[in-house]
């Protein structure tokens, strides 16, 4: 990727970020006149580009999912503090976000300590621009994904708890726990030495192809159905979160990726054109789970 690439793609994350501020701060509480949705977003970009600093100088990544996952708790927690009285609806929805939060950034911290390195970054790493475009998209994920739970958080009138709470927690439990069921399978399944270089295709992984990410979909949009009670007018558009997780992880950085080097590495080899073309991507396919044996 070269410089004028990657200064567009920082323009066009903080004007990204700058729109959902807009839409989010209409209807937020105020701390000393400033809309405290506005302050989360912008502390979200600033977070990243501190940690960048020493990132750029040591030319490493390995702070980079540590930093994020802190940022999503830091802009949870200080807009859970900054309304003044505390309402049940609000509780939960920081619970649920600091929740997965620590527990994907410990699980992401403890293995790119145990990997050494992250390879999505060896090329990034060693330009500047670049580099700092990728902690800028960090900030955009940050605000976006979090928008929905912080609009919630810092709509003037609280709602109480209703329906949409057991329904939201029932489908945000289910997403936890896929995602951490997926990650467990699979550092299980790498840390065997007779899987250095195999695919998986056990457990979850044989109902779809990234049952990990499915996983984080349906948590954001169980996160999104509890805050929405909780929305007025222009804040509805950060409802926005669960789609945005979805087309992320789908159709721009996780699966195409992902499904790239996979084809680059195995491509070709039967078995894995077999799997391939038999699990679907995204949506499990629960019949082929139980016919092959497999316990999720």
């Amino acid at each position: 990727m070269n410089n004028a690439s990657a200064t567009l793609g920082i323009l066009g994350a903080i004007v990204g970020g700058a729109v959902i501020a807009v839409a989010g701060s209409v209807e937020s509480v105020t701390l000393a006149g400033i809309p405290v949705f506005g302050l989360c977003v912008a502390g979200a970009f600033v977070a990243q580009w501190i940690a960048f600093a020493p990132a750029v100088l040591l030319k490493t990544e390995r702070h980079f999912d540590l930093v994020g996952s802190a940022t999503f708790v830091a802009a949870i927690g200080f807009a859970y503090a900054s309304r003044g009285t505390f309402d049940a609806r609000s509780l939960l929805v920081t619970t649920m976000v600091v929740f997965w939060a620590a527990r994907l950034g410990t699980f992401l911290f403890r293995r790119i300590r145990r990997d050494g390195y992250d390879r999505r970054f060896d090329r990034l790493k060693t330009e500047a621009i670049p580099f700092l475009m990728t902690w800028t998209l960090q900030g955009l994920w940050i605000s976006v994904t979090l928008s929905c739970a912080l609009a919630a958080l810092t709509a003037p009138r609280p709602a109480a708890l209703d329906w949409t709470a057991a329904v939201g927690t029932a489908i945000w439990g289910l997403g936890l726990a896929i995602e951490v069921a997926a990650d467990r399978q699979k550092q299980r399944f790498r840390a065997a030495p007779q899987n250095a270089d195999a695919f998986i295709d056990t457990g979850l992984w044989a109902c779809c192809r990234h049952p990990n990410y499915l996983g984080e979909i349906l948590l954001w949009t169980g996160i999104a159905i509890v805050a929405l009670p909780a929305l007025h007018g222009l804040s509805y558009l950060t409802l926005v979160s669960p789609v945005f997780v979805w087309a992320l992880l789908a159709r721009i950085s996780g699966v195409p990726m992902l499904e790239a080097r996979a084809d680059r590495k195995w491509g070709g080899e039967p078995a894995y054109e077999a799997y391939k073309a038999q699990t679907p991507v995204l949506i499990p396919s629960v019949v082929r789970l139980f016919r092959r044996g497999e316990a999720p």
